[in-house]
């Protein structure tokens, strides 16, 4: 059967759970082991789709089209998995499907408690069948939070389920640094895991952030009264790059603390890929500049994703790339007189638009290599027919109801796997050869990431295609465009998709590192 190890979180919420996960199940990997992660939120919400990205950051999509904590994006990225509607569990949505089984009559009319009813449906989410030697189970929240008690007592329960030896708890702190009295102070850490003790759950590893390496004093200190080995308390340090983190688990030996725990052989890893990229981001190359021209950059999680995808992007091209974000809200062609290349990302709603729209313009005009996303194909689309095919109410009418619409709300046209209107999930694109898309991919069927409800409006390929904007990619049938570029340009190539989603930053994606290569050329 396979081993769970479960991260908690105390004391402060935005610890870096979700990475530390992901940093653990490096380690395991590095060992030959397989995993699987998956992520338990205990808010109320059923999904993480309606929720404003300046309060949640990005929402991630799987393959099978759920919409997703971005927590999952570090699991995929880090463990090159391939997640699913059941690695991502509110609480909002254990209590849907109780309360569905309540009304359907499944409980015989007995009635319906938080135990057993509400732990047993969490249990069996973390019991799924992965077909991995490990499943790494993350708690989002803090100990502490009401909404939260009936995960921890949930899994409380199944390490008692399946066995203590066969069930691993990892807990993360803060060790806050007082100027004033220039202490390290180790309180809050041991109140976290008092709270956690008083569910019924002890800790067999502390990962406590810290600005600074513990001392070997602070360490004992902390075992003695959280009940561990000072061995198994481990620093948190900050770091300057999320995949160093793996490196720094290594170096106080993590894998060994697992290994101990669940009776495995203490192998030595291969931890070659994390040394690559903490090679490439102290090495002295050069840079480009990217203009991501957006509206959530109030929030850092935002564009999560798309942030990582870039970053990837770099190292596969040996080029460290610079970010300098845009607003759309405010976007004039002065902006973008210094970027090497010019990044639409996706979004819903009216607001900023004539910004993006005004972007994609500048970069068709002036040779500037364009990456569209989602929406920044919509916007490219949409200028090109204002300035190009002189259709000057072109617009989308997701926008403006009274306009030439070019880009129109979808169809239902293959309905699957669509959360309500959203296109959602992976589907099939065909690529025409010949094509620059065809050049990046290098080959004529792929399969990307979507979440978008209105699409370029088909029948007016030939007037677009005259004009040299040609879709270059398309749903098997023909029928939604998926791709559109410019014969007569360096580099603009903008999807209906979100490639960012299927980045890695052991290999990059091909869109992206095409882009970046192209921003580089064009620096030159």
């Amino acid at each position: 059967m396979a081993k769970y190890i479960f991260i908690t979180g105390g004391v402060v919420s935005s610890l870096g759970k979700g990475v530390a996960a992901a940093g653990c199940g490096a380690l395991l990997q590095s060992r030959g082991y397989t995993v699987h992660a998956r992520k338990f939120d205990p808010y109320l919400n059923i999904d993480p789709g309606t929720m404003s990205p300046f309060q949640h950051g990005e929402v991630y999509v799987t393959n099978d089209g759920y919409e997703t904590d971005l927590d999952l994006g570090y699991y995929e990225r880090f463990l090159g998995a391939k997640l699913s509607r059941n690695d991502s569990v509110s609480g909002g949505r254990i209590y849907w499907d109780v309360l569905n089984a309540e009304r359907r009559g499944d409980y015989l009319g007995g009635t319906v408690q938080m135990i057993p009813h509400v732990s047993n449906k969490i249990k069996e989410y973390i019991s799924a069948p992965s077909d991995t030697d490990f499943v790494v189970c993350e708690i989002g929240g803090t100990v502490g939070d009401i909404e939260g008690k009936i995960f921890l007592e949930s899994i409380r329960q199944f390490a008692n389920d399946v066995g203590r030896r066969n069930v691993m708890f990892i807990h993360l702190t803060l060790a806050p640094y007082l100027e004033k009295s220039g202490e390290l102070k180790t309180k809050p850490t041991q109140m976290s895991v008092r709270q956690l003790l008083e569910n019924g759950i002890q800790s067999d590893m502390l990962i406590v952030r810290t600005p600074r390496m513990l001392t070997a004093d602070e360490r004992s200190k902390i075992g003695m009264f959280c009940n561990l080995p000072a061995k198994s308390v481990i620093s948190g340090i900050d770091v300057d790059n999320i995949y160093k983190i793996p490196l720094a688990y290594e170096a106080q030996h993590v894998f060994d603390i697992i290994a101990d725990h669940f009776g495995l052989p203490n192998a030595r890893g291969d931890m070659s890929r994390f040394e690559r990229i903490e090679k490439y981001l102290g090495d002295d190359i050069p840079s480009v500049t990217i203009g991501v021209v957006g509206k959530y950059f109030d929030v850092p999680d935002a564009y999560k994703s798309l942030n990582e995808a870039l970053f990837h992007a770099g190292i596969q091209n040996n080029v460290h790339v610079k970010l300098k974000k845009i607003s759309a809200e405010n976007f004039t062609n002065e902006d973008c007189a210094d970027v090497d290349g010019i990044l639409v990302p996706g979004g819903f709603g009216a607001r900023g638009v004539e910004g993006k729209i005004a972007a994609a313009g500048y970069a068709r005009i002036n040779k500037v290599p364009y990456m569209g996303i989602c929406l920044g194909m919509q916007v490219a689309v949409i200028d090109f027919a204002r300035n190009v095919l002189g259709i000057a109410d072109a617009d989308s009418s997701e926008f403006n109801k009274k306009c030439t619409p070019v880009i129109g709300i979808m169809s239902d046209h293959d309905s699957e796997n669509m959360g309500g209107t959203l296109r959602l999930g992976a589907y099939p694109c065909v690529i025409t050869a010949g094509s620059r898309a065809h050049e990046i991919y290098g080959t004529e069927n792929i399969s990307e990431r979507h979440r978008h409800r209105y699409e370029m409006d088909i029948s007016l390929e030939q007037k677009f295609a005259d004009a040299g904007m040609i879709i270059s990619g398309r749903s098997p049938d023909g029928k939604l465009p998926e791709i559109v570029e410019l014969r007569d340009h360096p580099f603009f190539v903008a999807g209906q998709f979100h490639p960012e989603f299927q980045s890695s930053p052991y290999t990059g994606h091909p869109m992206f590192n095409a882009f970046i290569a192209a921003a580089v050329k064009h620096k030159h």
